[in-house]
């Protein structure tokens, strides 16, 4: 242990100068320690172009990448991110597209794989068809899932604890709002085909799985040591 610890403490990291493009980002983080690191990847050349690590995955993180990006001569002319990144105040005028994977997950986390209900099994259904539609034929449905849905899901009932009155069906209006929300960026992959905008973020997904692997074969790192452990894996 003491002899990992001191190749860390005497590794110098690389220079990393990635060459100043224009291109389509791949924008996500993952937790490395009590932190995460936000990176940005050219899905294109499958290259890392910036990473950096936070304490938490915030707005704040996202705009810290992308002006400095500019700032070194990157020209960003569409993003595929989580729903952290899909609003687009944070980026005016940059086509945003919410990432596919991302978006049944928070759907899964309402309804579960195997929904009890039958409002959540047609919303799992639908949302299993994002990757093979296009966004009228997507609204449409969802359209039809809200409004045939609309008196069940505005149901209430009284908290045996509270006495007060709340929805009864809570994570059912929460998938319906999370699609509601994304919903324009559902599809903006479709809306300007010229930019190579991927509709997932899954071209990070090999990075990620470096730096999680490192992290549990050497669990308990400083975070100094920590941090140049992923950024080594990570500028790549």
């Amino acid at each position: 242990m003491r002899w990992v610890r001191n190749q860390l403490d005497t590794y110098e990291l690389p220079s990393w100068n990635p060459i100043p493009r224009r291109m389509s980002a791949v924008m996500d983080a993952t937790h490395a320690g009590e932190g995460v690191f936000l990176v940005v990847r050219d899905p294109n050349t499958r290259e890392n172009v910036w990473c950096r690590a936070f304490s938490n995955e915030s707005t704040y993180a996202y705009q810290v990448a992308h002006q400095e990006l500019l700032e070194q001569g990157f020209e960003i002319v569409g993003i595929t991110g989580d729903g952290r990144i899909a609003l687009p105040f944070l980026f005016p005028g940059t086509p945003i597209q919410m990432c596919h994977f991302h978006q049944k997950q928070i759907i899964v986390q309402c309804v579960t794989l195997n929904p009890k209900l039958d409002a959540g099994k047609e919303i799992l259904a639908l949302v299993n068809t994002l990757t093979h539609t296009d966004e009228e034929t997507f609204t449409e449905a969802f359209t039809v899932w809200c409004k045939r849905w609309h008196d069940f899901l505005n149901e209430r009932t009284i908290n045996p604890e509270t006495r007060r009155r709340q929805y009864t069906h809570r994570k059912l209006r929460r998938a319906r709002s999370s699609l509601n929300t994304h919903l324009p960026m559902l599809f903006t992959y479709q809306k300007y085909p010229q930019l190579g905008i991927p509709n997932t973020t899954n071209s990070l997904d090999g990075s990620f799985a470096k730096v999680k692997t490192a992290m549990r074969v050497h669990s308990g790192l400083r975070r100094d040591r920590m941090v140049k452990l992923a950024r080594s894996l990570l500028q790549k």
